[in-house]
Parts: C-alpha cells; sequence; structure tokens
C-alpha cells in the first residue's frame, strides 16, 4: 500500500461525497485518481429523474438544512439562493464545484464498479462494468445510502398499491386516492404534506413520537439558531431548544402525535414547517404503528380500521455496498466499526466518505472526512495505535444516548463531529493552490 502523492486511488461515486473527495485528494497533490459514476452526470442522489432511478429526489424536494450550514467550506452557496435550495439549485452548486476544483476531468461516467476486492498487499481489485479489471492503493467509498430501500414487514396481505418513498416523483399519482404514508423522517413527512394536497385522504403512520423543527425560528433558520448555541453544555442547553420549541409550535398532544419518550437530539430531528399545519387543517390525519393489513384494509395498533388504496413506506434506506462481498463488510444493521466515521481498523487502505446521518448536512462533514482521509494517503497523517479502544468507545456512545434503531448507527450530532475531525487535520495540511471563489458561480 503506497502513501504518497503517487499513490494511486479509486473514488466510487460523483455525487457530493464523492467530488468532495476527489477535490481533497487533488488538494493534496494525489493525480492518479479515478472517480466512477455508474451515472451521466455528477450530483448522485440529486440528480431528479421523473422516473424511477439511483434518485430518491422527487420533484417538491428542498434541502432540510439551510444553505449555510450546508455547503462546502471554501465554496459557499450563491447569495441569491434561498435559504433552503430547491433540488436543481443544490445540483447546479454541485456541478458547478466540481468543474470549478478540475474533478470532473477525473470522472469516468457511465462505469459502475461491481466489484471491489482486497488483495494481501492490501492493494485493491476494482472490476468494472464492462469487464476491466483496474488496481488501486486506496479505494474511498462515496456510494451514498439513501438508495437501497428499507421495507418492514407486517403481518396480512395489502391489496393496494405497495409502494417506498425511492419510487415517489410527484403527488400526481394519489389525486383523488386513499394513501397512508408510513414513518416518521423528514421524507415521510415531506410527502404527507405534497399528497395531502391532492388526496382524497392522506394519513401519517408513526411508531412512535418524534421530534418536530420548523426550519425557522424567530425568523432565523432554525440550525443556524442552534449553531449560535452548539458550544453551550448540554445540560444548558436542551432546555432552551426545547423551551424554543414550545414557544414555536405547542405541545405534540395539541396535533395528536405521540409525545417522544427520548430527550431531544436522541434521534433524527424532523425539519418541516409545514406539517403541523396540515395537520391542524385536516389535510394528514396522525394515525399510530400498524398491526396488520387485510385486503385494502389496514388495522394499526390502537384498534382503528380504515381501507386505503396505497400504502408509502418512507422507512429508510439500508447501508449497501453491492461492490463488496457480503462477508467482507456488513454495516447494514449493526454497529459500524470505523474510525471517525471514515477509516477501518482491518483495512488501512479504505476510506468512507459520508457516511453518518448528522443532525445537520452530510456535505461539510463528508468533505472534512475526506480531506483527512486525502492527508492519510501522502502520509500527512497516521491513525493512533489505540483506533479499536477508540472505536469501541464511540460505538459505546452511539448505543447509549441514540435511539435503537438501524438509522441511527451512523447517528452523528453535527457540529460535535465536525469538530473531532478538524482537531484530527493536520495543523500543516496542503491548501488549495488556486484562487478559491467567495461564491459558487452557478445558474440554478
Amino acid at each position: 500500500m503506497k502513501r504518497d502523492i503517487h499513490a494511486r486511488v479509486c473514488v466510487i461515486g460523483a455525487g457530493p461525497s464523492g467530488i468532495t473527495a476527489a477535490k481533497n485528494l487533488l488538494q493534496v497533490g494525489v493525480r492518479n485518481l479515478v472517480v466512477y459514476e455508474r451515472g451521466d452526470q455528477v450530483g448522485g442522489n440529486w440528480v431528479y429523474s421523473p422516473r424511477l432511478s439511483h434518485s430518491s429526489v422527487f420533484d417538491t424536494t428542498h434541502i432540510i438544512s439551510s444553505k449555510s450550514m450546508s455547503q462546502y467550506e471554501d465554496f459557499p452557496m450563491p447569495a441569491h439562493y434561498p435559504d433552503y435550495p430547491s433540488h436543481k439549485q443544490v445540483l447546479a452548486y454541485f456541478q458547478s464545484y466540481a468543474d470549478y476544483f478540475g474533478v470532473t476531468d477525473y470522472i469516468r461516467f457511465n462505469t459502475e464498479v461491481e466489484r471491489a476486492e482486497e488483495l494481501p498487499d492490501k492493494t485493491w481489485r476494482v472490476t468494472l462494468n464492462d469487464g476491466t479489471v483496474e488496481v488501486f492503493d486506496h479505494l474511498f467509498v462515496c456510494n451514498g445510502h439513501h438508495w437501497d430501500p428499507r421495507v418492514p414487514e407486517y403481518p396480512g396481505r395489502f391489496d393496494g398499491d405497495l409502494l417506498h418513498s425511492h419510487e415517489y416523483k410527484t403527488a400526481a399519482p394519489f389525486r383523488d386516492k386513499r394513501v397512508l404514508v408510513v414513518g416518521g423522517g423528514n421524507s415521510a413527512c415531506d410527502i404527507a404534506v405534497e399528497t395531502g394536497r391532492v388526496s382524497a385522504m392522506t394519513a401519517l403512520s408513526m411508531r412512535r413520537g418524534y421530534w418536530f423543527i420548523p426550519k425557522h425560528i424567530a425568523g432565523i433558520p432554525s440550525d443556524v439558531l442552534h449553531a449560535q448555541f452548539a458550544r453551550v453544555p448540554r445540560a444548558l442547553r436542551m432546555p432552551f431548544l426545547r423551551l424554543a420549541l414550545m414557544a414555536s409550535i405547542g405541545l405534540h398532544r395539541f396535533y395528536g402525535l405521540q409525545r417522544p419518550d427520548h430527550g431531544l437530539m436522541r434521534s433524527h430531528l424532523v425539519a418541516n414547517s409545514e406539517l403541523l399545519y396540515f395537520i391542524r387543517h385536516g389535510k394528514v390525519h396522525v394515525r399510530r404503528d400498524i398491526r396488520q393489513f387485510s385486503g385494502e384494509q389496514v388495522e394499526f395498533v390502537d384498534g382503528k380500521v380504515e381501507p386505503y388504496d396505497v400504502v408509502l413506506f418512507a422507512t429508510g434506506f439500508k447501508l449497501s455496498f453491492p461492490f463488496f462481498e457480503r462477508d467482507f463488510l456488513d454495516f447494514d444493521s449493526r454497529d459500524v466499526p470505523l474510525y471517525l466515521r471514515v477509516f477501518h481498523p482491518d483495512h488501512p487502505s479504505l476510506a468512507f466518505i459520508g457516511l453518518v446521518q448528522p443532525q445537520g448536512c452530510i456535505w461539510p462533514l463528508a468533505d472534512a472526512h475526506a480531506k483527512l482521509a486525502a492527508n492519510y494517503v501522502i502520509g500527512a497523517y497516521d491513525l493512533p495505535a489505540d483506533m479499536r479502544q477508540r472505536i469501541a468507545a464511540q460505538i459505546e456512545h452511539q448505543n447509549r444516548f441514540y435511539i435503537q434503531s438501524a438509522r441511527h448507527n451512523i447517528e452523528v450530532e453535527y457540529h460535535h463531529h465536525l469538530w473531532e475531525l478538524q482537531r484530527e487535520i493536520p495543523r500543516h495540511a496542503p491548501r488549495w493552490t488556486l484562487p478559491v471563489r467567495r461564491e459558487a458561480l452557478v445558474a440554478g
């Protein structure tokens, strides 16, 4: 395994994590790199298609973190962008980033990695969909984790349409239908609102109580407001945040919602300013968890039974790496043993970029992951001797602090994770050698 600027590096995926991985490799002087992208353009999950595709973005998608808390540190989003840009604007931003930093020249589009195998010397044999085989010194995995649907099973049979949010593109097909959206995350709430505009009836089934955060508090993006208090000790910060929430939206029972059985920040927060409005206007109806199906009837755990035409599962995604043998690495529904969410103790030439579910935005964290991993490639950063002990402590904290569910195996608090990464990045890490624009130049 070579560790210098002449190392050959493979990056899988040209989404938000892949392009910042390549940019940071170029920044430290690595030029012998290839980015393999199965699609025909930069953007990954943010390349919207009206048809079923790799992307889970639908036609009305806007980001749920504000632009100032979502941009890469050295490439700000345009000033004319709104607080919460659309998927079209975000895609234009990513493509501008890749072009400006010269990443696009290193991408092989319409090329899928079918298999990645670690060789005895810790290099990687990569097999492509055209049969080509290449060998690399390092492998950066940036294939995302919002594309392989997770669908729960319930007793009985449903005779209507069963869908996953990955298949949802627009509300039009649900006009005048009775729709049950299952899930309590951001996608579930967004889809419930959108279908609620046109359906005969939309209900939202949630198995537990969740914390709902409006996108603005006192006229300020809620994540920007929280950032101002991020360094305040948790014991002082949490009461303030709960008070701000109560002042903004009131109590859960006002909306017929279950009260969360866990503290604020111990689960993934739902950033949505429309759902509660739609509930109070009778456009979205709150339901408990499903007990069973029977034909077109859905029975809930509180005994309510109702007919539906469509059940749409917005129940998250699996952690999938189809290019690895399953017995090599399998993180789905398991602890994720990565140091700083990047490095595996048994596979030193492997780095995961953006494999987190933050209470905030992934992209700045992926940038920091990539910066650290790129410096490791050239030998400017070394992994600690007690890496396994640190990973064990991280997993113990994960299991103790967050609620127990598959999606929370990679949950992180945005600011704290960013700070721990920044502490590890070498003080004299190479900087970008060309002038960096103060603002992204995009057409979106």
